[in-house]
């Protein structure tokens, strides 16, 4: 028995007698009975090539059930939603009988119109093996296959002056839309919970450096739901010997070779992407050539850009004399962007805090009888472009809590500059389950009414951090601080400094309102789940 990836390579062609496949550090190894050679390695190319071919088969076998599953599921949500539009509408006496629009039934009509939202769907790709399982982009090609679907029809029904029911449309296009997405989002779920237990996933051979594997194997194991996984690497100008491994995250990665090992390596690991870093050790010749020799072997290339944390409406591929060059635009602060955000803010805070007074009084009264003292704390914090203001929280704390803080410092459990602890003896028992449930943040709704927060935005800064912050955490200043952010729903407590700096930044650099909606969606979540709560 041999283990691949180890030693040198014997130069002699062996014939396989049997096989056996197991799993060793997230990727597939095949162990070949056969006869080898003086060193008791198998030949490259030979032995290791069912890996290739069952890895690259897997991936397309679960890629094309789940399209199949989606096609199904998007086929059941259309009809249903334009059945019932039908039946809401008109009711079921007229369901097959409606007067004619034109020479059209609505019954015909609705036909129609399913077949053309699934055929919509499929023209703007919405089951596309790249955009399926992880990111926006899945989403985005939803709704907008929507959006143009009945865009169109109420075009056509106006030049043809067709007497179509406002209300048919008004509840068809909401109704098939959310039930779109919903289902989307359940698959997804499906997905996510088949790669937390190694299924589903792709396989990754990285040509880059040591310091570019670490980095690409450590954001794949922190977006481990996208289902990337790095399974070997090739080093330019590697000399060493093949089988030395690179840790990353505690997890060893085999190395395969060089820059010009890249075919042999993907058989050998049984990947099914090449992810090239090395761009300038390539060369445009060298990536060229790269791409012919995949093509045959059915492997996705990708090409990493060292543009990081940088969001995807930010970047544009533009071809220019015959290159491709990727675009990053300048992130926006201020303008009609800002405007609309703010609007966002105040109708949003407005609504919750009509819906939240009844949560108030309560909260005030448990509060009162829990401990003395006021109901609310406020607590300063410095908010957009540095100017401190006092944020208001619920008191989930006895009130002489700030003068203990240099008596419990030794018991720090925070990241950084931050003061945290799991067992605060600070905190009142009311407090622990306003914390646990995040209600003691409510009153920030007044800040975001009073301009002084965003719904959405960075973890509002203490003085004593903003005095520590270099010339690149300060961005997080340039917008308003949030309620909640990409910080509430990626750990909260549990985060490192360094890991709440860089969200905090990626949210400055590529907020949106469509950002915004999906964090405050995924901030629900976290509260109910009470995740990285103390």
């Amino acid at each position: 028995m041999a283990d691949v990836g180890a030693g040198s390579w014997h130069a002699g062609k062996a014939r396989p007698v049997s096989e056996e496949t197991f799993t060793r550090d997230g990727y597939r190894v095949v162990v070949i009975d056969e006869e080898h050679g003086p060193d008791g390695h198998c030949a490259p190319g030979m032995s290791t090539l069912p890996v290739r071919r069952r890895a690259a088969a897997n991936r397309w076998q679960w890629q094309s059930v789940y399209v199949r599953r989606l096609f199904w599921t998007d086929s059941i949500v259309v009809v249903l939603a334009v059945l019932s539009a039908q039946v809401v509408r008109f009711g079921h006496e007229n369901m097959l009988t409606m007067g004619p629009i034109s020479t059209l039934s609505y019954s015909m009509l609705s036909v129609g119109l399913a077949v053309a939202w699934l055929a919509a769907l499929r023209v703007f790709r919405t089951r596309s093996r790249r955009v399926i399982g992880a990111g926006y982009d899945e989403y985005q090609r939803v709704v907008s296959a929507a959006l143009w679907l009945f865009g169109f029809v109420a075009i056509v029904a106006l030049v043809f002056r067709l007497e179509l029911a406002r209300g048919y449309l008004a509840i068809a296009l909401p109704t098939g839309l959310a039930g779109l997405l919903i289902s989307r989002l359940m698959w997804r779920k499906v997905v996510a919970r088949k790669r937390s237990r190694g299924e589903y996933a792709t396989s990754v051979l990285v040509v880059g450096g040591v310091r570019a594997v670490r980095h690409l194997g450590r954001t794949f194991e922190r977006k481990f739901t996208d289902g990337y996984r790095v399974v070997g690497v090739c080093v330019p100008a590697y000399s060493g010997s093949v089988g030395e491994t690179i840790d990353v995250d505690g997890r060893q990665v085999p190395i395969f070779g060089d820059e010009h090992s890249v075919v042999e390596a993907l058989e050998l690991s049984g990947a099914d992407t090449v992810a090239v870093t090395a761009t300038e050790t390539l060369g445009p010749e060298g990536i060229k050539d790269l791409v012919w020799q995949l093509e045959p072997l059915d492997a996705d290339l990708v090409v990493a850009t060292g543009v990081v944390d940088v969001a995807g409406p930010r970047l544009e591929m533009r071809p220019v004399a015959g290159l491709p060059l990727i675009h990053v635009e300048k992130p926006s602060y201020h303008g009609a962007k800002r405007s609309g955000k703010r609007l966002f803010d105040l109708a949003f805070s407005s609504a919750a805090m009509l819906m939240l007074m009844p949560v108030f009084a309560v909260v005030a009264l448990l509060i009162k009888l829990g401990s003395r003292g006021p109901v609310f704390y406020r607590a300063e914090r410095i908010g957009l472009d540095g100017e401190p203001f006092g944020m208001i929280k619920f008191r989930s704390m006895v009130t002489d809590a700030d003068r203990m803080v240099d008596a419990l410092l030794v018991q720090n459990e925070g990241a950084g500059p931050l003061f945290k602890m799991r067992e605060d003896p600070r905190v009142t028992r009311v407090g622990r389950v306003l914390r646990r449930f995040s209600i003691d943040e409510l009153p920030q709704f007044i800040n975001v009414l009073r301009g002084e927060m965003s719904v959405v935005g960075p973890r509002p800064p203490l003085r004593r951090e903003v005095e520590n912050y270099d010339g690149r955490v300060k961005r997080r200043l340039l917008v308003r601080p949030g309620v909640t952010g990409l910080w509430q729903v990626s750990g909260r407590s549990d985060l490192s400094w360094d890991e709440s700096v860089r969200l905090d930044l990626s949210y400055v650099e590529n907020w949106s309102m469509v950002s915004d909606v999906l964090i405050i969606g995924k901030t629900v979540k976290a509260v109910v789940a009470s995740e990285g709560a103390y």
